[in-house]
């Protein structure tokens, strides 16, 4: 049976992209057929192309319609919801269930990452969450690892639960190469977050998301190191 996670963080800028092409690279050497999906992106290049969506259909071994990797994507590098009033555009969720969809029929394993964190606006009355519930699958949740992370990954964890949505699993990101009581920070979430620590991954990981496939497991899977 295909499956499918909704990949979201405790914040913007704590390494989603990087986490998911990694989880996809990892689904790769396990064999199987692997697909991400970034429904919603903002900001684009002089090429109108955004870099998390090209990173994401680099990391796939699955060739999905342009379409159905990036439902929408914005020129401005802003709050999504800004970005679509801007241009004047409404951010329908049945056109991205559509597409998740289609991916999910074509690959294995979907990794669909959401954008910012968990509750970041999509509209004068909808936001990141109500995608999740909508889409109704599985949470990953990535935690940037920095001083405050812990009350950021609880409080998101919380909201995850409120609505009803399961937790496959988390993944810890380093993204401050200094912080103070790495360790100690990292034994907390263990054991305060209801779900699997799917791996720990060091700042500014040699090797790109590809080398740090080999930190990672797919929910539900051993880990096996390559």
């Amino acid at each position: 049976m295909n499956q499918a996670y909704f990949l979201t963080g405790t914040d913007t800028e704590i390494g989603k992209t990087f986490i998911t092409c990694a989880l996809l690279h990892r689904a790769t050497q396990l064999g199987l057929k692997a697909a991400g999906v970034k429904p919603i992106a903002a900001g684009t290049d002089a090429l109108g192309d955004n870099e998390d969506v090209e990173n994401i259909l680099a990391a796939s071994n699955v060739t999905l319609a342009r379409e159905i990797t990036n439902s929408y994507c914005f020129k401005a590098a802003v709050a999504p919801h800004i970005a679509a009033a801007e241009e004047g555009i409404s951010i329908d969720f049945a056109t991205i269930r559509a597409a998740c969809n289609s991916a999910i029929e074509q690959a294995d394993l979907v990794i669909i990452e959401g954008v910012g964190g968990f509750c970041v606006p999509l509209g004068v009355d909808r936001n990141s969450a109500d995608l999740a519930v909508a889409l109704g699958l599985p949470v990953i949740l990535v935690i940037g690892l920095r001083l405050g992370c812990i009350n950021h990954a609880l409080l998101t964890a919380e909201a995850i639960k409120a609505r009803g949505l399961p937790i496959a699993g988390w993944v810890a990101n380093q993204i401050d190469p200094v912080m103070p009581r790495f360790e100690e920070n990292l034994a907390t979430l263990k054991a305060l977050l209801p779900a699997p620590l799917l791996g720990v991954v060091p700042y500014n990981a040699a090797g790109g998301s590809a080398a740090a496939a080999s930190l990672l497991q797919l929910p539900g899977t051993p880990h096996l190191t390559t």
